[in-house]
């Protein structure tokens, strides 16, 4: 059974993260990160506060994470960062250190002070399995967040012609009037959308 906590789980197994930011002049900036400590519905990470990442965060927050597993499973957190307050940044510092002991080399001794850890509390989080078929796809909150809705629905301009069925790539859509896509097993392609000759897919 997939969930949020097991979602987390097989990112802490993934170990290096992809952290995607947007710099001062509106451009995508990406990095690697793995000096991270897990919870069972929370994450911490450590970055240096000389790091234009770390800018980046204290400015705005909004993060998107991805991770890749070697079963072709893609996890992606949305999610807002919030600064770990300063009375506690000590205990978490010292939590990722004790994980990550390649961290020392990076930062030896008090070096470790120019470090700041950042908290994730609240995500939106997107599991999608290609290593099946059909896919499987399903979205969690942990926290507070909320769960965006996206891909496409079939509406009750539906003519019952089956073109959407049969150009689907997953054969995730059923026979109905309105015919119906499983929305689980949906790869957000697009094709039954521009295939429908009467425009009654609609996007989410």
């Amino acid at each position: 059974m997939m969930d949020a906590q097991t979602c987390l789980k097989k990112l802490e197994y993934v170990g290096v993260l992809n952290f995607a930011t947007v710099d001062r002049y509106g451009k995508p900036q990406i990095r690697n990160i793995s000096a991270i400590h897990y919870e069972q519905q929370s994450m911490y990470f450590f970055t240096a506060r000389g790091k234009a990442f770390c800018e980046e965060l204290l400015s705005d927050g909004n993060v998107q994470i991805l991770g890749y597993t070697k079963y072709k499973e893609m996890i992606r957190l949305s999610a807002k960062a919030e600064k770990v307050p300063e009375h506690e940044q000590g205990k978490w510092i010292d939590t990722i250190f004790a994980e990550q002991p390649y961290l020392s080399n990076v930062y030896p001794g008090s070096t470790r002070e120019i470090g700041i850890v950042f908290c994730i509390r609240n995500a939106e989080i997107e599991y999608f399995n290609l290593g099946v078929n059909p896919i499987f796809r399903e979205k969690y909150a942990i926290g507070n967040a909320g769960i965006t809705e996206k891909g496409y629905y079939i509406s009750q301009d539906c003519i019952g012609c089956g073109k959407c069925q049969s150009n689907c790539p997953q054969r995730c859509i059923v026979s109905g009037r309105p015919y119906e896509i499983k929305q689980e097993h949906c790869l957000h392609c697009g094709n039954c959308y521009e295939k429908c000759p009467v425009g009654a897919v609609k996007k989410l």
